[in-house]
């Protein structure tokens, strides 16, 4: 019977290659994109559980006082900033001939040298020196290994220095051994999550997919079948040649997939899930990965085959009875209406576990909730519609669909879940963005922000601070506001509530320069305040809140002469000139200078980057929900080839034709992008709601959004009426004749 079935699905003449060949095609652009989605986790699980050597801990120098016995080195990491880019940075220094060395390098730098990732050493070559070479003493040692770095992009410099230069630095840890435990990033979880969800959001329109290609053809298949039953075969010996006919398809699909997954896999090197590009080398899935891809996707097909037949009774008799589907119930709306209240209630309250746990809950009911209830839906359009048409095609199109609802919508479900997705993101995104606008209406935008802090004291030396003031007012169109720490009583009470007390102070002279920040009283030299908070504030919308910082009412001090400089703000609209005062001030600082707009981005980003990272799942289910639609199309042309066929022998013009199958196809797909947007609007709401106190707003969805979904929406329709022309082919009346 194996043999058989083989022999009837390779050499069954035009019709049976011609499904073969769909589904073929659709299993092949699913298994790639399967594989695709494994490829890409894969490389972030590698790259997560490198060796982390920025993780590494060390403890302060006692005293900041060299001990001549001690061993290891010492460390200084932090981060730099150039250009809107990350540069991690290593000052080290060996105390002993024991010092360690970290992946990626065979040796440490000697002082007065440097190792550059490859990706920094050609932003070095490239950039002005005085922009950013400048804050790298030395000459060039080599370029950091792979084993040391992330990714090929990732910006990243070793600098060797004296044990006294590091010391000196805020920061410095003496450091014996290197760590050799992956990284600890709570952004790990999050988009470990994220493939998650998206490997769950690509099962179902694969097994969609699987699903509609093993049931091509299915009445004439059953055809076929009642006629082996008739001379003999068995229900057992039937089940093994529908098996057989769906596996062989789904095998082949399999290999094929395989074959293009190995054409596009250079192209997914330069995917950037996490910001950042992986090393080409770590995108490939594992050996057990390709078997089981291999082996369960056949096993589904061949499942899905036998699953389609548990409604038909082939009888010996050669007769093929199917029964008739029940109609969806309206009950199929009741979990996305309940799932949508279910997530609205707890997002409203919000503020504890419960609720946030309730919210999933609702989440994931409204997913479950489009999907039971699209065949209803399609169900009652399709008859009004029926009701409503005066033209043949329409009363065709919608009779069929009312038929088999189900059927009807099974091949845009997966198309409704990312069109859920996408738009549930892309409405929550934007307006999160809008809500981390410019500090003070843009007033801020350019200002440099840097904060001091050594080793035992707060703020600069008096001898540090005026040269830093001097050199940079010797940059043309620069204003600059200092901020020191005022001197706090030893016996002071500590406030037990309220807000606290302001522990700095500026000069109202270079106040008036940055007048959005306040204004000092009348006949006052300086004025105390929390501007500490606003050179600190990582996040910018906490600024708007304590705007303006000093008033009319506000303490003022006599004189600032003696005190630290914690702080400095420095105006500039000149690009360059902010490179190179952050290159002046990157030897005093801890973490580099940024502007209030660099710091906003760095948090824009974050946001911009999980949704995209979810619009490329989207982005994948489309086009796993594309295939089936194509599958779906194809199989139902070669199905209906002789009713159709039966039509334009009556008279029916293939016009007439043509709008019935891109009716039955267009209107479930234009009906399930419908609801699958207004439920993630629904969705993106009560999330905004929650950000009115940010000045959130609901945002209209970015290009991004737009090119994915409805680039992904505009293909499908394109497929469809691709496949119109095969229509005329297949109905030909020369060529009635059937079995």
């Amino acid at each position: 019977m194996i043999r058989l079935g083989l022999r009837l699905s390779l050499s069954s003449g035009r019709e049976a290659a011609a499904r073969l060949a769909l589904i073929v095609g659709g299993v092949a652009a699913g298994v790639a994109v399967l594989l695709g989605t494994l490829s890409l986790f894969n490389a972030f699980q590698a790259t997560n559980d490198r060796q982390c050597w920025e993780c590494t801990r060390g403890t302060a120098p006692n005293g900041w006082a060299l001990d001549a016995t001690a061993d290891g080195a010492l460390w200084n990491l932090h981060e730099d900033y150039y250009a809107g880019q990350t540069i991690t940075r290593l000052d080290a220094a060996a105390l002993g001939a024991r010092a360690p060395v970290i992946p990626g390098l065979s040796r440490m730098p000697a002082p007065g040298q440097y190792y550059a990732s490859p990706a920094l050493a050609r932003l070095l070559d490239s950039a002005p020196r005085e922009r950013l070479a400048d804050r790298f003493p030395g000459t060039r040692a080599g370029l950091i290994g792979e084993a040391g770095l992330s990714g090929p992009d990732e910006l990243a410099i070793v600098v060797g220095r004296t044990s006294g230069q590091v010391a000196a630095m805020p920061g410095a840890a003496q450091v014996d051994t290197v760590a050799t435990g992956p990284a600890t990033d709570g952004y790990a979880d999050i988009y470990r999550f994220g493939f998650g969800v998206g490997a769950i959001a690509l099962v179902v329109p694969l097994l969609a997919l699987v699903g509609t290609a093993t049931r091509l053809a299915a009445a004439r298949r059953e055809t076929r079948l009642a006629a082996i039953r008739l001379v003999g075969a068995t229900s057992r010996q039937i089940n093994v040649l529908a098996a057989v006919d769906a596996a062989l398809g789904a095998l082949l699909g399999a290999l094929a997939g395989l074959a293009l997954f190995q054409v596009v896999r250079p192209a997914l090197a330069g995917v950037r899930i996490t910001g950042v590009r992986f090393f080409p080398e770590l995108i490939a899935p594992h050996p057990w990965q390709y078997a089981a891809v291999l082996a369960c996707v056949p096993v589904a097909a061949a499942g899905a085959a036998l699953w389609s037949l548990r409604r038909v009774r082939i009888s010996p008799l050669g007769v093929a009875r199917k029964g008739a589907a029940p109609a969806p119930r309206a009950w199929r709306v009741i979990p996305l209406l309940a799932g949508l209240g279910l997530f609205a209630g707890p997002v409203f309250r919000g503020g504890n576990d419960l609720d946030t746990v309730l919210a999933v809950a609702g989440l994931a009911l409204i997913m479950v909730g489009l999907i039971l209830a699209g065949p209803w839906l399609t169900m009652r359009a399709a008859r009004l519609a029926a009701r409503r048409t005066r033209s043949a095609a329409t009363l065709l199109a919608a009779q069929r669909m009312a038929a088999d609802p189900k059927a009807a919508f099974r091949a845009v479900s997966g198309l409704m879940l990312a069109v859920f997705v996408g738009t549930a993101l892309a409405g929550i995104v934007p307006a999160v963005l809008s809500g981390q606008r410019a500090v003070a209406g843009g007033a801020l935008n350019h200002v440099l922000r840097a904060q001091f802090d050594r080793p035992g004291s707060a703020g600069l030396s008096q001898q540090a601070q005026k040269d830093v003031l001097a050199r940079l007012r010797g940059f043309p169109g620069v204003d600059i506001l200092p901020i020191y720490a005022l001197a706090e009583p030893a016996a002071a009470p500590m406030p037990t509530d309220g807000p606290p007390p302001p522990r700095t102070a500026v000069e109202c002279a270079s106040l008036a320069r940055f007048p959005v920040l306040g204004r000092c009283p009348a006949d006052a030299h300086a004025v105390a305040g929390v501007f500490n908070r606003v050179a600190g504030a990582d996040n910018p919308l906490t600024i708007d809140k304590i705007l303006p910082v000093a008033g009319a009412g506000s303490r003022s001090v006599s004189s600032t002469t003696g005190l630290a400089m914690e702080a400095i703000l420095i105006s500039t609209a000149d690009p360059a000139a902010v490179e190179r005062l952050r290159t002046l001030l990157a030897e005093h600082t801890v973490e580099a200078p940024m502007t209030f707009a660099e710091v906003a981005q760095v948090r824009a980003t974050l946001y911009t980057q999980g949704q995209n990272i979810a619009l490329a799942v989207v982005a994948l289910t489309l086009i796993v929900g594309g295939c089936s639609l194509v599958v779906a199309v194809g199989g139902g042309l070669v199905e209906r080839r002789q009713p159709f066929t039966l039509l334009r022998l009556a008279g029916t013009p293939t016009r007439t034709l043509a709008e019935v199958v891109l009716l039955e196809s267009a209107l479930p797909l234009v009906l399930a992008a419908v609801l699958a947007a207004g439920a993630g609007f629904g969705v993106a709401e009560p999330l905004i709601g929650q950000l009115a106190m940010k000045k959130a707003a609901l945002a209209l969805p970015g290009p991004v959004y737009f090119a994915t979904v409805g680039g992904g929406l505009t293909a499908s329709l394109l497929v469809i009426l691709a496949g119109l022309p095969l229509l005329r082919r297949l109905t030909a009346p020369d060529n009635a004749r059937f079995e």
